[in-house]
Order: structure tokens, then sequence, then C-alpha cells
């Protein structure tokens, strides 16, 4: 019987598992942490979402630079096969308001137990509490150090690498992989902070009252960069901006802080309104009106809205009705950094695409083969990261079954 290691124990890993095991090899799933799946089981706590439902015409291009080479992934294993696989371990999913899909329990963990469950019922064997430190240096069997320190080597005639990107490293991932594998000679993208806040220097006066408030329906522009436009709900926090749209525009703003050491995001705050729609309606002011009434009552901007206005002006909004229409739908918001990558949901970077054949497998490592957020890719929220995740394991695991099928067959 063929033998096969998976080192990780998140989606892409265990996806690769059940491929394998499927075909009737011999897998193990060896996992740093006390348990498998718990990078799962955190993005469980907003309710799972898996994928989008969104044409692919559409889904591919949300993984940006990677999209040619994720698109064959998404054919392999698509949005639907997803969640027919859901579907078939109990687990069946619906599609909210916004197109985006979750399990009925709209929670991770019925899911991931019943997933483990079928793993077990294939013979797959998990290791846990086992690191991943590198290759043994006689024979180049896997070394594995465990919680008393112990080492022990495995060796498996084709292996998959699953052990995730630098986001999250409490949950497991943290990109303590890199310098083996360059030992190794491959190429390795640096990790950046993907779908995470922002830096922004506001006044106390604006932080002390908007901590913790949302920004509803604007719509973001990166200034410089040609990027869409995003639409969304952006989340004020004590020393920056946070939210979907600001995720979305992740790569477009560390384009524009590598090029300029800061950026500007434009914030419209009616972004179904025109400049001259809205001149018109704060034309409209009445005398006894002050600044926030005659916001509030002429365009329906809320006090936070209002805080970014004054924030943007130096405390002073324009009484010009012109010049305080086109504050409104492009309020400049200076952005110096992103949070850490240690606070964010995802993260950019990894092994680069042209160190791995289309089957995932390293060129400079036959029978090795990588998934997940180990390659150099990115995506927003919205199901895009899981099901990427998940579409890459399936690739590695026949990958990988491929390799032994050749490998037995001479």
């Amino acid at each position: 019987m063929s033998t096969a290691t998976v080192v990780g124990g998140g989606p892409a890993g265990l996806m690769a598992a059940e491929v394998l095991a499927r075909a009737g090899v011999a897998v193990t799933v060896y996992e740093r942490m006390p348990s498998v799946g718990r990078k799962l089981l955190m993005a469980g706590h907003g309710g799972l979402n898996l994928t989008h439902t969104e044409d692919l015409a559409r889904f591919g291009p949300r993984y940006g630079d990677a999209a040619d080479q994720v698109a064959p992934m998404l054919a392999a294993f698509s949005p639907d096969d997803l969640r027919n696989w859901c579907a078939d371990l109990g687990e069946p999913t619906f599609v909210g308001s916004s197109g985006r899909v979750f399990p009925e329990a709209f929670r991770a963990t019925p899911l991931l137990r019943a997933w483990l469950a079928r793993l077990a019922d294939l013979g797959v064997t998990v290791r846990t509490r086992q690191r991943w430190t590198g290759w043994a240096p006689d024979d180049g069997g896997l070394r594995f150090t465990g919680r008393d320190g112990a080492t022990s080597d495995a060796a498996a005639d084709a292996t998959v690498f699953a052990l995730g990107g630098a986001s999250w490293p409490q949950l497991g991932s943290d990109g303590g992989w890199v310098g083996p594998f360059r030992e190794r000679g491959v190429a390795i993208a640096p990790f950046r902070a993907a779908n995470v806040g922002v830096r922004v220097a506001w006044s106390d006066v604006f932080a002390d009252r908007f901590e913790g408030t949302p920004v509803k329906h604007l719509r973001l522009t990166v200034r410089g960069v040609d990027t869409d436009p995003v639409r969304g709900d952006a989340m004020v926090t004590r020393t920056g901006l946070e939210g979907g749209p600001v995720y979305a525009l992740g790569a477009a703003i560390r384009q524009a802080l590598d090029r300029e050491g800061t950026c500007v995001l434009d914030v419209d705050l009616r972004p179904d309104l025109t400049v001259g729609q809205l001149t018109d309606r704060l034309g409209r002011r009445r005398a006894k009106d002050s600044v926030s009434t005659w916001l509030r009552r002429s365009t329906g901007l809320d006090p936070v809205a209002v805080g970014l206005l004054r924030e943007a002006s130096g405390g002073a909004v324009p009484d010009d009705a012109a010049a305080a229409a086109a504050l409104i739908t492009a309020v400049p918001v200076t952005v110096t950094g992103t949070m850490p990558i240690a606070e964010a949901i995802s993260s950019a970077g990894g092994v680069t695409w042209s160190d791995v054949d289309g089957a995932l497998m390293l060129r400079r490592l036959p029978g090795t083969f990588v998934a997940g957020e180990m390659l150099d890719w990115e995506a927003p929220t919205g199901g895009y990261l899981l099901q990427a995740s998940f579409s890459s394991g399936v690739v590695a695991g026949h990958g990988a079954l491929a390799w032994l099928r050749r490998g037995a067959t001479g």
C-alpha cells in the first residue's frame, strides 16, 4: 500500500488527506496544535462563510495576480462541489442575501466533527502536537518535534504540505516552514498582511467618540492606484479602519504604501448620489441649521460620517454647498500602514508559482506538494479564502495520487 504524509491539519491539508485516503493510500496527518482545524473553527465564529455563489467569471478575478493560477483549482473543485461535499457530510448549506454560502448550522463545529469522522472511517491517522522542523539530514525523511521536545522522523511515498501562511500564529500558522524550504532552494515571496485593518492617525476627539462605530454604505478608492472602487461597511478602530471594503483593497493599499510610504483612501459617503445632486440638496440649507443638522437633513449623514468630514477638513466642514458635496464624495483618509500580520485574517506571499507545477508539486522536490496559504495568493473575505484552500487541497491530493500511481507503474 502506498503511503502519504500530510503536514498541516487545516482545510487544505485535510482535503488532500481525504482525496488520497479515498484512493486507498495510507495517510498520516501531522498537526502542530493539540487539534486540527483550528482556523476553520475560528472562521466559524462569524458563521463560517465557506464560499460564494457568484459566477466563476467574477469569482476568479477575486484572486488578483494569482487568478490564472487559482482558476484551474476552482475548476477542479468548484463552489458547487464544495456545497455538495458539505451536504454529503450531512451539513447542507444556504445562501445569504449577499450571495455568501454558510452551513445551515451556521457553525464550523458540526462540519469539522463530521469530516473528522469520515477521515477516521477512511483510515486516516491524525497525529497532533507534532511540529515539522525540516528534513532529516541522513535520509531526507520528515523531522518532527513533539510536545516533550523529542524528535521523530517519518518517511512516505508522497508528502503534501499545508502549513498555512503567517496570520493567526496562535492557531498554528506562523510561517516557521519558510527557513527549511529556502534551504532546499524553494523561492518564497515575503509574507504580507492581507485582510487586515489599516492605521490612521485619528485625532483623540474622533477616536474617543467613534471607536467601534461602523461607517455604513461607503465606497472606497485607493488614490493613485488603478483599481475598482469597493462598497460596503467599515469599522472605525482606535488606530484606524477595518472591514470588508478595506480588506478588498488590501493589495492596492500595500502597493501605494510601498511606493509612497503612505496612501490616501478616498471615502465616498454617499455613493448613490452625484456631486451635483448633493450640491442641490446642500444648497437648501436653512439659516438656523447647525453644520451637523444641515448635513443630516440634506444628505442623511450620521454623526460618524460628519466626524470624518471634520477630520478631513481640520474641524470645519466647508459652508459652501459645492465644496461640501465634493468632500462628501471623496473624504481623504491618510493611511500610514497596516496592522501587524499576526492580526491579519490571512496573508499574501508564500511559495512562488514558478516553483510548483500544475499539480502543485515542488519542482525542486519531486513527490512533495504544497497547498493552501503556503502558496503565493490572496483573496478578500466573502468565502474566497476557504474556497481556494479547499480547492488547492483537492488539486494537491490528486497530484500526489498521480505521482504515487506513476511510481507504482514504474
